[in-house]
């Protein structure tokens, strides 16, 4: 970041420039700054941007970092193929069993609204001891096989522990050099784990014999070493520490609810806050619903087999990994703004193909380059969020768009298993479609975003 010019800032200004257009600019960086970012963040001088590479604990970090977001990704990804599995043993319809996506959402909303505190008093480390306590906690719980309302309240503490750390690690990497090529990689873990997920917990039953909660053995094991692996490289990242580097002092801890109110209602910061938010509501809503909806729709309307429908979920979540981890470094020479704009036009028309061309191959084809646009775009909304509000609203910005985004995990993957229960689950690529075409509009109507790459 950098400083507004002294005398720039003294000079008076002849008019009044609009609240919500972000179109100041910073001598310094000759960088197009939203009115008032460089004062707010400011008031003294700004170090500068840390690299991944600059210590041996900063590789540590990324590495545990990473080993999360790939056990994560495991545990949400393998949830799709465990849906005809659910069913079947608890005989559920296919309302009352997307609960297990509607519950998680109750535990990213607890996530965000404890995450700045436990921050504040405990830093990286309150996160790195919680969040795989959490995980472990509920897999433990899904191994009894319990009745489902039990499973239910289970999804809420994996909930808690995925927004705890989805929230903590992208706003830390998302402040270091290099931040597209970071989350690229970070968010490419995780499609790793999603893809590893369902093959693992497909190939254990329908190959190996096994039953659905076998597969949560393998995840209590993976947690446990993410919490050694986490505690380890982050033991020395207390409270103190975070409020240093976010220039906060013990005594300024109560206004992280002026910071809250700051970017959900104070222009322009409000706008591109709830509009990053509902974005990314709209996009994991399309993440999630193809990734746990495909293996049903593939079974029952391709007439795939049990092993190839729960493959196609496996292929979905490559062409995930591949794309955060491919279109990662090709997005910041391109520029958000217009690389996601070009990502979602192409899922919209792969999306076409999956629907009007009823092949089984073509389909599962489809699905898999729907995967490898999709992936790059939440790291990319996240890069967007850190260049567009100032430093001290990180945290807190990025914690709330990922709360509300996790609403789209559990939110409209429900509302589809609703609409599938009465108009059937072939309408699954229409749904994806309107959602495409939703969050395409919503990324036009982000302030500020045009201006702020043509540099």
């Amino acid at each position: 970041m950098c400083m507004m010019d002294n005398a720039v800032e003294l000079q008076p200004q002849p008019t009044a420039q609009p609240p919500d257009t972000p179109d100041r600019t910073c001598r310094q960086c000759s960088r197009d700054e939203i009115p008032g970012a460089c004062a707010i963040q400011d008031k003294g001088a700004i170090p500068p941007l840390e690299k991944w590479n600059a210590s041996s604990r900063n590789i540590t970090r990324i590495v545990a970092v990473c080993w999360s977001f790939l056990i994560v990704g495991m545990s949400d990804g393998a949830v799709g193929a465990l849906i005809p599995y659910f069913k079947t043993y608890y005989r559920l319809s296919e309302t009352i069993v997307s609960l297990i996506f509607l519950s998680p959402v109750v535990g990213y909303v607890l996530a965000a609204l404890a995450s700045h505190n436990l921050h504040t008093q405990f830093g990286q480390k309150g996160t790195a001891f919680l969040a795989p306590v959490c995980h472990t906690a509920s897999y433990v719980v899904n191994c009894l096989h319990p009745p489902f309302p039990v499973v239910v309240v289970a999804f809420v503490f994996t909930g808690i522990g995925n927004g705890l750390e989805e929230s903590a690690w992208n706003a830390w990497l998302g402040n270091m050099e290099n931040p597209n090529e970071l989350l690229g990689i970070l968010h490419g873990v995780y499609g790793a784990g999603a893809l590893m997920g369902p093959l693992i917990a497909t190939s254990l039953i329908t190959k190996a014999h096994l039953s659905w909660w076998e597969y949560y053995y393998i995840m209590i094991g993976l947690a446990v070493t993410e919490f050694a692996a986490c505690m380890a490289a982050f033991w020395g990242a207390d409270g103190s520490q975070f409020q240093a580097a976010t220039f906060q002092s013990r005594e300024s801890n109560a206004n992280t609810r002026t910071d809250l109110r700051i970017a959900l209602s104070k222009r322009p910061y409000a706008r591109i806050t709830w509009l990053c938010a509902i974005f990314l509501l709209g996009y994991i809503g399309i993440e999630v619903s193809l990734g746990g909806w495909i293996v049903t729709f593939m079974a029952q309307v391709r007439h795939g087999s049990a092993f190839a429908s729960g493959l196609t979920a496996t292929g979905f979540w490559l062409g995930i990994t591949l794309g955060r981890l491919l279109l990662g470094f090709i997005t910041p020479k391109i520029g958000e703004a217009l690389a996601i704009m070009m990502y979602v036009g192409l899922t919209i028309v792969f999306c076409l193909v999956f629907w009007l061309v009823p092949n089984f191959y073509t389909s599962a084809v489809a699905v898999a380059i729907q995967g490898f646009f999709l992936g790059p775009l939440f790291p990319a909304a996240v890069v967007t969020l850190t260049r567009l509000l100032p430093r001290k609203l990180h945290l807190i910005g990025i914690g709330f768009a990922a709360a509300v985004g996790s609403g789209g995990a559990a939110i409209l993957p429900f509302v589809f298993g609703v609409v599938a229960q009465s108009a059937g689950i072939q309408v699954l690529e229409p749904f994806i479609l309107a959602l495409s075409v939703a969050i395409l509009l919503l990324w036009i109507g982000l302030p500020g975003i045009f201006k702020k790459h043509r540099e």
